[in-house]
C-alpha cells in the first residue's frame, strides 16, 4: 500500500488514517511490531517529527503500544480492531448514501440498484 498525502488536511491526521487502514486491512496484524519512526518517515516521505506525531496518536487512541526498548507494536485487542473498521465502513455507507440522494436516489431506489448491479457482476 503506498502512502497518498494530499494537502487538504494535516500531514499527520492523513498518517494516522493510513496506519489505521494498514491495521484494519490486515497489514499490520494484531501485535505485530511496526518499522520504527525513520522507517516509517523515510517510506512516507515525510519528517520523523510528523511520523512521530501520527504514532503518538494512535498510542493515545489505544492501536498502537510501545515497549520501551523493543519499539511500537499493533494492539493485540481485535475487538477494538473490528470496531474501528465497522466505524470507519459505516462512513463510507453514509458518505455513499449521501451522494446517491443529491443524484435523487431514495434509500430504496439505492437498495434497489445496488442488489441489481451485484446480479450484474455474479
Amino acid at each position: 500500500m503506498t502512502w497518498e498525502l494530499k494537502t487538504d488536511r494535516p500531514i499527520y491526521t492523513q498518517l494516522v488514517d493510513q496506519i489505521k487502514l494498514r491495521i484494519i486491512s490486515g497489514i499490520y496484524a494484531p501485535g505485530e511490531k511496526i518499522p520504527s519512526v525513520r522507517d516509517l518517515a523515510f517510506e512516507a516521505s515525510v519528517n520523523p517529527n510528523t511520523m512521530q506525531r501520527a504514532l503518538s496518536e494512535l498510542e493515545r487512541d489505544g492501536l498502537v503500544f510501545s515497549q520501551r526498548t523493543s519499539g511500537r507494536f499493533i494492539t493485540e485487542d481485535e475487538k477494538m480492531i473490528n470496531e474501528i473498521k465497522d466505524s470507519l465502513a459505516k462512513e463510507q455507507i453514509l458518505e455513499f448514501f449521501e451522494k446517491m440522494e443529491k443524484l435523487g436516489y431514495n434509500k430504496k431506489d439505492t437498495l434497489t440498484l445496488m442488489e441489481n448491479t451485484l446480479k450484474e457482476m455474479a
